[in-house]
């Protein structure tokens, strides 16, 4: 459902969420590592999350990228992916079609439409800090 970078960016939030819960800034590379993401892919993500004040990044020796435990409870996991795949996830067909709608609906178009909402639902209603609660006591990971 999310493009590969969305999926990445996703899980670089959660991580440094959960990182800074710790008290700990985090490196591009630490990042790339535990979510199992290439580097440079990595950079171009963040560099989105940060520009978009969903991450902040510190400069110099003992920089990194953190998150503050406010923004974790007030930012929901909406406006991560908005800020890298935009508003598509709620509005694509089912099957890839190019034109699906009520009119002319795609043989999965009307069961689609309930999934996108649910999806919309469970994003605008899930904050990052939940996102960590599974992390932080081992029944949820990042990368087997």
């Amino acid at each position: 459902m999310f493009s590969k970078a969305c999926e990445y960016g996703l899980r670089a939030a959660t991580y440094i969420a959960m990182q800074s819960l710790d008290g700990r800034r985090v490196s591009l590379k630490e990042i790339a590592d535990k979510i199992d993401s290439p580097i440079a892919f990595t950079a171009k993500i963040l560099q989105l999350l940060s520009k978009n004040n969903i991450v902040e990044s510190v400069k110099g020796a003992y920089g990194g990228f953190e998150i503050s435990r406010t923004q974790m409870d007030k930012l929901k996991l909406s406006a991560i992916v908005d800020a890298i795949d935009g508003d598509t996830i709620y509005a694509g067909c089912g099957l890839g079609l190019k034109e699906c709608n009520a009119d002319k609906p795609c043989p999965v178009h009307s069961k689609f439409v309930d999934i996108r909402n649910d999806l919309r639902e469970m994003l605008e209603n899930t904050s990052l800090y939940e996102m960590t609660a599974g992390l932080e006591v081992g029944l949820t990971f990042l990368k087997r």
